[in-house]
């Protein structure tokens, strides 16, 4: 049987094309910005207190991501080898954000739930992960294919702009996201007022989440591949799990995505507790930019998000030109610093300053990335099955990184207040942030099909 093939000689996309094919990754950025920045951390601290906020937060996000793992490649595989009238990719965004709406619904609702303990938490707060698991599956049932889309109909010589355009989205997405919850949602409001501010917000996500899809499903074309295609067998599919990695520079850009995203999530998470504990104070030259730590966060993500926009466009192209590894290094190493400069800052001023420069570092390497991991696919005609095995370096670190980090978080935290050092658990997790940064950066030199 003679595999499937996309037509070659594809043409350029045009600016308004290219808006279109990245806005679901918008929607899905502001779905991800507002819960990963602001709602689990204000959520989770009214549900199991202040002694175990670093715990509950990991606990939820490492749980609630476990189907990053399988999900991604299944579902890019599977939609490989689908042919139906709506495409073989945007058939699955539909589902896929279908069944998040009803994941947000829980996200919203069971918090509130009055209940009795289960396993150290209360049964509200296992709802509330497990309404968390279905978004994250149906986030990636929608997305693992849609990021095929990219390689279906993007010429090679274009991906580096088109990349640009997927980290301005992921920027802008995260940046709504932040700013929607952070400027609604206060942990310590009445507890009715509490939960009116959560359900706005979902509503509001949810709403953002069905105009994401329309624009890309109504505005995408996609090509339909010529021949047969490829029967799913579970084997081969299990064999095609590993076979990506038998491409050292597979390997290495999956791996490096991997340590990156660690660091990210490491200080990203966290970040709303360390201004509530470290810097409390939100004046900058005597005047108040802030009264809750949701707030505080806000500013700080807002001014990153700022400044990496024109990073992550000018990388994008910067990298068509220069090569791509040129720019992960210059990106990898400001997001170290940045983990560095936010375990000595402990003024609010100092904060924004470093999260400015974070913007830049972050923009760039997330629309460099994007565009290295389509340039090491091994094999076209697997493409969304290899980018769902890429896109778990996204949701991997989730899963690792953020629990990890919450137990140190509240172990040194404890352990410093009794020492004298009430600051110690945030200095240890952006530490190994610092550790993350530095080798996810270092090891993209054993990248050789890439300049």
């Amino acid at each position: 049987m003679k595999a499937a093939v996309l037509p070659v000689g594809s043409r350029r996309l045009g600016t308004l094309e290219q808006l279109y094919l990245t806005f679901f990754w918008f929607s899905s950025n502001v779905h991800w910005g507002a819960i990963l920045s602001i709602l689990v951390q204000s959520q989770v601290l009214v549900m199991v207190g202040d002694e175990l906020k670093g715990r509950g937060a990991g606990l939820a996000v490492s749980i609630g991501s476990i189907t990053g793992i399988f999900v991604p490649p299944l579902l890019g595989a599977w939609s490989d080898r689908v042919r139906l009238r709506l495409g073989r990719r945007r058939p699955f965004m539909v589902v896929g954000t279908v069944l998040n709406l009803v994941a947000l619904v829980g996200l919203a609702s069971f918090p509130f739930l009055k209940t009795g303990s289960l396993w150290g938490f209360t049964t509200a707060y296992w709802l509330y992960v497990g309404a968390y698991l279905l978004a994250n599956f149906a986030n990636n049932f929608a997305t693992a294919p849609y990021t095929a889309l990219m390689p279906d109909v993007v010429s090679p010589e274009q991906r580096g702009s088109v990349a640009g355009w997927y980290g301005l989205m992921t920027l802008l997405g995260q940046g709504v996201g932040i700013a929607l919850a952070g400027s609604r949602v206060s942990h310590a409001a009445p507890p009715g007022e509490f939960q009116g501010q959560i359900h706005r917000v979902y509503l509001l996500i949810g709403a953002i989440l069905v105009v994401g899809l329309l624009v890309t499903v109504l505005g995408t074309h996609e090509r339909t591949p010529t021949g047969e295609p490829k029967p799913f067998r579970w084997g081969e599919f299990l064999q095609g799990l590993v076979a990506p990695f038998r491409s050292p520079d597979f390997f290495w850009v999956f791996f490096t995505r991997l340590l990156v995203t660690m660091g990210v999530f490491s200080v990203q998470n966290f970040l709303q507790f360390y201004l509530k504990d470290v810097v409390k104070d939100f004046t900058v030259f005597g005047r108040v930019l802030a009264t809750t730590p949701e707030a505080a966060v806000l500013n700080v993500l807002v001014l990153l998000l700022v400044f990496a926009v024109p990073s992550s466009m000018i990388a994008g192209r910067m990298s068509d030109r220069y090569g791509r590894k040129r720019m992960v290094y210059i990106a990898g190493g400001i997001q170290a610093v940045v983990a560095a400069g936010f375990m000595l800052a402990d003024n609010y001023l100092a904060v924004l300053l470093i999260g400015a420069l974070f913007g830049v570092g972050y923009g760039a390497y997330e629309s460099v990335n994007w565009a290295l991991a389509t340039d090491v696919l091994p094999d076209m005609d697997d493409a969304a099955k290899d980018m769902g095995i890429w896109h778990m370096a996204l949701t991997v670190p989730q899963l690792v990184a953020t629990p990890v980090a919450g137990w140190l978080l509240d172990t040194f935290q404890a352990l410093g207040k009794e020492s004298g050092w009430p600051t110690l658990g945030y200095t240890v997790i952006f530490s190994v942030a610092i550790v993350y940064f530095s080798l996810g950066t270092l090891f993209v030199a054993r990248v050789k099909k890439a300049t």
